[in-house]
C-alpha cells in the first residue's frame, strides 16, 4: 500500500520491542523517517536502526519522566525539526497474577507511571510540537490492549491504564489535536495475545493456544505484521483520514464469552 507517508517522520515508542520494531519496519517501507525510542534494550534499538534502510535516531528515555522525555523530544527534534506522528506504544504488563485486594500500591503507581503517565507525557510532547510548529495534519495512534475493552483478572493495573488511554484520552485528545492541526487525528489500536518474544514462551504450549483462542472467531495469535499494519494504517491521513476517536480491537474478533468449548 502507499500511505502517502514518504519523508514524514515519525516517533515510535518501546521501538525495541516485537510490536515496536515491526511498526518501525512497517513505516520504514513506506519510507518514513524514525525516531525509535527505547528504555533499556539499547541494542535492540540500534540493531533495529542499522537494519532500515531510512533516516533514523535512536533515543531513550524512561516515559513514567517528565525530564526524560523532553530530552527525548529535544533529541527528536534536532535530527527532524519536524515530527508528524506519534505511535504510543510503550508499557509494561507485570506478568504475575495478582487479584486486586492482594496488589501492593508500588505496583499499581509502576504500571500507572510507566503505561499512563508514559502516554500523557509522550502525547503531551507531541502537542506542545504541534503547537509550536503548525500544520494542517497530525496522527496519534495510541497502543492498549483487549485488557482495555474486557478487563483482564489479576491484572486490574494493566487494564485500568490501558481503558483509561483508550476511552480518555483517545476521545479527548481527538478534539484537542485539531485545535492544533485542524486535520489531525488520534486513534486507538487495541491487540489482544500477540506472538512476540515476551508471549512466545507461554505460547509455546498448544493448551495455552487453546484456552487463549478459546474466545476469538479467529482461533489465531497476531503477529507483530497484523498489528503494524494497523498502526501505519490509522498513522495515514492518505488511508485513515476520516477516522479519529477510534478503538480499533485486533483480537481475531475476540469477545468478553467462551465461544469455543474444544
Amino acid at each position: 500500500m502507499d500511505a502517502g507517508i514518504s519523508d514524514r517522520a515519525f516517533l515510535v515508542t518501546g521501538a525495541a520491542g516485537g510490536i515496536g520494531a515491526e511498526t518501525a519496519r512497517a513505516f520504514a517501507s513506506e519510507g518514513a523517517k524514525l525516531v525509535l525510542h527505547y528504555h533499556r534494550n539499547r541494542a535492540g534499538a540500534e540493531a533495529l536502526a542499522k537494519e532500515l534502510s531510512v533516516p533514523s535516531i535512536v533515543v531513550s528515555a524512561d516515559v513514567g519522566s517528565e525530564a526524560d522525555v523532553d530530552r527525548m523530544y529535544a533529541e527528536a527534534l534536532s535530527a527532524f525539526p519536524r515530527i508528524d506522528g506519534v505511535v504510543v506504544n510503550a508499557g509494561i504488563w507485570i506478568a504475575d497474577e495478582v487479584p486486586l485486594h492482594r496488589m501492593t500500591v508500588a505496583q499499581w503507581e509502576k504500571t500507572m507511571e510507566t503505561d499512563l503517565t508514559g502516554a500523557f507525557l509522550t502525547s503531551r510532547g507531541f502537542l506542545r510540537h504541534l503547537a509550536d510548529v503548525p500544520r494542517e495534519e497530525a496522527s496519534i495512534v495510541f497502543v492498549a490492549s483487549t485488557a482495555a475493552l474486557f478487563g483482564e483478572e489479576n491484572h486490574t493495573d494493566y487494564s485500568a491504564a490501558k481503558a483509561a488511554m483508550a476511552y480518555g484520552m483517545t476521545r479527548s485528545l481527538k478534539n484537542e489535536i485539531v485545535r492544533l492541526a485542524p486535520r489531525g487525528r488520534v486513534n486507538c489500536v487495541c491487540p489482544g495475545w500477540v506472538m512476540t518474544p515476551m508471549a512466545a514462551e507461554s505460547m509455546a504450549d498448544p493448551s495455552a493456544v487453546k484456552r487463549v483462542t478459546a474466545t476469538m472467531a479467529l482461533r489465531k495469535i497476531a503477529t507483530p505484521e497484523d498489528v503494524a499494519r494497523s498502526i501505519v494504517f490509522l498513522s495515514s491521513s492518505r488511508l485513515a483520514g476520516h477516522l479519529s476517536g477510534t478503538i480499533l480491537p485486533l483480537a481475531g474478533g475476540m469477545e468478553g464469552r467462551w465461544l469455543h468449548r474444544h
